[in-house]
């Protein structure tokens, strides 16, 4: 028995490839279906059987394109009623795979169709469970997400009982596979680990921890982050199907020139700069939003962008591909175009461009001394409890569109948060909508808190 899990960082999600003689079945999959392809290929294996734990809110699946492309069967849980051919498996049911055997555990609450795969191996020792989003290495699946119109209370009391009857039963060394990792807005707390066990979770775990039903729905339903716009568009494409991953790539991935996508862009696409930071402040398109392919690029493009906007791209050369292929990862399909020749070709038309000032923190101290600068934090709520600038206005990244309206255009904003990546995707995003006194600190605040830690204020009470 062959087991991997594939774990893409930009979503934190993991995607599991199981093999047994050679059958292999594959477990939530990202929308490109060629890792999983290649896989199998390489261990001479074929695809028998492609499993969803859930109809996924956070990322397009790749489901239905492995199974045109394999005759694999897709299988979910109880509760599911996809739009297309699909094997909906009874609780318990198992599943024979070469030698070794899944199990359905049906476990609502996360949503109504969640359910975990245990996987029995050739011994027919329980060996490992793939709980989706069920339960995650420190934290469980937030149930306010896309459930029909129950109440996230409703979900939270399933869940509970899906975790003391189907979860916690479990041997205690029994491997737990989770959906996700930290830095996924599935939960609100998850686990820097990948994976863990049932008696580790058990023993740390606060969900698991709690024996009583009142407590753990008040545990689960409080404090739960912001849901990201295209989470709601994504579980809808994931239970009614979707373009293929290959229609949309022959689509997308295609070369404008600069007066084709000057063209465009009057026309209302957004330019989408997916250069790093430092890179794009230096010159940009006029309107452009950076989100770096280099860190959690899909999430913040579905945070900031509407879900049905047309795109117009910006690389670096060579990842033209690779943008339009995390684009389409979260739903994300009218890509009308990239900027052939990139910025280069852009400047050597003479066209206009834009900047955005930085500093680094030596520079910070006489800045703002000499500068009327209003800081402006843009991390989550728990990093700013830890410390902050002094004086600083805290608006998360996540609710930036809600909340700019508290932002005086008229004045002089200086942003930052922890590294740089989010103060000038925050940055680039205020420039683009008028506020044209913004600067951002380019190492954040850990910069700050080497070169000029006195500017920063330590265990803030943060609403």
């Amino acid at each position: 028995m062959f087991v991997q899990q594939i774990y893409t960082n930009c979503l934190a999600h993991a995607a599991y490839y199981i093999e047994s003689g050679n059958e292999a079945a594959v477990i939530d999959p990202l929308r490109d279906p060629e890792p999983y392809l290649k896989l199998a290929a390489e261990r001479g294996a074929h695809i028998k059987y492609v499993f969803e734990t859930h109809f996924h809110a956070d990322f397009v699946s790749g489901h239905i394109d492995l199974a045109n492309k394999t005759g694999a069967s897709i299988v979910f849980g109880p509760g599911a009623t996809p739009a297309y051919k699909a094997y909906i498996a009874e609780d318990n049911e198992t599943l024979q795979l070469g030698k070794a055997q899944i199990k359905i555990l049906h476990t609502p609450g996360h949503t109504i169709e969640s359910t975990c795969f245990l996987l029995i191996d050739e011994q027919g020792k329980e060996n490992a469970v793939f709980t989706g989003d069920t339960l995650f290495v420190g934290d469980v699946g937030r149930p306010d997400l896309l459930s029909g119109n129950l109440p996230k209370e409703a979900l939270a009391a399933m869940l509970y009982d899906s975790l003391e009857h189907k979860i916690k039963t479990l041997h205690d060394d029994v491997i737990v596979y989770p959906g996700h990792g930290a830095g996924s807005a599935c939960g609100k707390n998850i686990g820097s680990q990948s994976f863990s066990s049932i008696g580790e979770q058990k023993a740390t775990n606060y969900a698991l921890l709690t024996n009583d039903k009142d407590s753990f729905i008040r545990a689960v339903t409080s404090d739960l982050p912001v849901i990201p716009g295209y989470f709601f568009k994504d579980a809808v494409i994931n239970k009614t199907g979707y373009n293929s991953f290959d229609q949309v790539m022959k689509k997308s991935l295609h070369a404008l020139a600069a007066d084709k996508f000057v063209a465009a862009q009057a026309k209302g696409a957004l330019v989408l700069d997916t250069r790093a930071p430092m890179e794009f402040t230096k010159a940009f398109i006029k309107g452009s939003l950076n989100i770096g392919l280099n860190g959690d690029f899909a999430v913040w493009v579905g945070t900031l962008v509407d879900a049905d906007a047309s795109l117009l791209l910006v690389t670096d050369k060579g990842k033209e591909k690779e943008a339009i292929e995390r684009l389409a990862r979260i739903g994300f399909e009218k890509v009308e175009g990239y900027l052939e020749g990139g910025m280069d070709a852009w400047k050597a038309h003479h066209y206009r461009t834009d900047h955005i000032m930085t500093f680094n923190g030596e520079e910070c101290t006489p800045l703002l001394e000499t500068e009327d600068y209003n800081l402006l934090d843009v991390r989550n709520r728990l990093e700013v409890a830890k410390h902050r600038m002094t004086g600083s206005v805290h608006i998360p990244l996540n609710i930036l569109k809600n909340k700019a309206e508290t932002i005086d255009k008229n004045k002089k904003w200086l942003v930052y948060c922890a590294g740089g990546y989010r103060s000038m995707i925050a940055a680039s995003w205020l420039k683009a909508h008028g506020y044209e006194q913004v600067a951002s600190i380019e190492g954040g605040i850990k910069e700050i808190m080497q070169q000029a830690p006195e500017l920063i204020e330590m265990d803030m009470e943060v609403q």
